[in-house]
């Protein structure tokens, strides 16, 4: 990638970018999209740019960005405050769209590590798309976002392990254990360690001055990363147990604060690398597929949202609300497919499926999520109307 060629594209970035918003969509399709058009596939007219040690760098780099801020989000005291929502709803969503998304990857690869693989690619939602959402259209204070918040903090807890999988298991019952038992105990140090540091990283970060605490933080974000890759498992999982370890911090917002232009200009550009490996032309063989993973994600997020709403004592439209809200996929969709197209455990055809069918999808689920999130009360009202006691003759 030239200077030329990245002054192009981070403008278009910043133009589709810009126009999601004001469409009031998420960007990340749009991302995806810009790595489409400019990326070697078709359409051939617009190939700007090519796969390269360039372009996977700054893709390594906006993953563990990525992975970063969503660990800064987790705390300990946050998962007490919705422990309850956490068990029950978490519990729901895990058995219903886990065995649907597996349902649907045996349909498609048989009983293969692919087949896991898109299973988590279904089961998980975009807490980053969800989260948005939730501001942008002011349900932050509803009675159900609790809910909604609770189930992506048990996602992202459980897709942790899967990560580890994603980036290398696969290779047999023995090699996959060990896979699983190290991402077990790395995230079980790092939650050790988020309760047990914080206070020390508070009076070690809070000495520093401003050039050497950027230092620190970074320093201390690719060291975990990079001891990750040393163990076999994923650096996602090293960048997310760094952020869940600095959460506890008092200086979390500070540190969201400095790092947050980092994130959003390394995640958009991770998302357009991962849209320079989207092959549209494969929408002739997995068009089915992804039309049958998105009615599935419908039936699923929003079934599973309105179970879980009824054991945690909300109403019906309510459940609605909250499953609505799981609907869009996005950044954890990408990242095991992204991870997954590195196992030499997958068979290549199989690798290059889940890229296109993961870009394909969350192209699909992220839009049509927002809409129906943004059109959710509206919807409730009309499927669940207020039943009134009929007048006396």
């Amino acid at each position: 990638m030239t200077l030329a060629e990245l002054a192009i594209t981070v403008a278009l970035l910043g133009a589709l970018g810009l126009l999601a918003r004001r469409l009031g969509m998420s960007a990340i399709p749009a991302y995806l999209l810009a790595g489409l058009l400019l990326g070697p596939n078709e359409p051939k007219q617009l190939a700007l740019v090519s796969p390269s040690e360039v372009t996977d760098f700054v893709a390594e780099l906006g993953l563990v960005f990525l992975l970063f801020f969503l660990g800064l989000e987790f705390s300990l005291e946050r998962l007490s405050r919705t422990g309850r929502h956490v068990g029950l709803g978490g519990a729901v969503d895990l058995l219903v769209n886990a065995a649907l998304g597996l349902f649907v990857g045996v349909l498609f690869f048989g009983a293969t590590p692919a087949a896991v693989i898109l299973a988590a690619c279904l089961y998980v939602s975009s807490s980053a798309v969800a989260v948005k959402g939730l501001i942008d259209f002011r349900r932050l204070g509803d009675d159900e976002t609790d809910l909604v918040l609770a189930i992506l903090v048990f996602e992202d807890i459980a897709i942790a392990l899967v990560l580890g999988f994603a980036a290398a298991g696969g290779g047999g019952p023995s090699d996959t254990l060990v896979v699983v038992l190290k991402a077990l105990g790395f995230i079980t140090a790092g939650l050790a360690a988020s309760r047990w540091l914080a206070r020390p990283l508070d009076r070690l970060l809070d000495r520093l001055s401003v050039e050497f605490f950027l230092l620190a933080v970074f320093g201390f974000l690719i060291g975990s990363a990079a001891v990750a890759e040393e163990l076999g498992l994923s650096e996602a999982i090293g960048a997310l147990m760094a952020g869940v370890v600095l959460s506890e911090t008092s200086l979390r917002e500070q540190i969201e604060e400095r790092f947050f232009s980092f994130r959003d200009v390394f995640a958009a550009l991770f998302f357009f690398v991962f849209g320079l490996s989207i092959d549209i032309s494969a929408l002739g063989d997995l068009g089915w597929i992804v039309a049958l993973a998105v009615l599935v994600t419908l039936v699923g997020k929003i079934g599973a949202g309105m179970v879980a709403g009824r054991i945690g004592g909300f109403t019906t439209r309510q459940g609605f609300n909250a499953g609505v809200a799981l609907v869009a996929h996005g950044e954890f969709t990408i990242i095991l497919a992204q991870l997954a197209s590195g196992n030499p455990s997958i068979d290549p055809a199989d690798r290059a499926d889940l890229v296109a069918f993961a870009g394909l999808y969350v192209l699909a689920t992220a839009t049509i999520g927002i809409v129906l999130m943004k059109e959710s009360k509206r919807l409730g009202r009309l499927l669940f109307p207020i039943r009134t006691l009929a007048p006396e003759a």
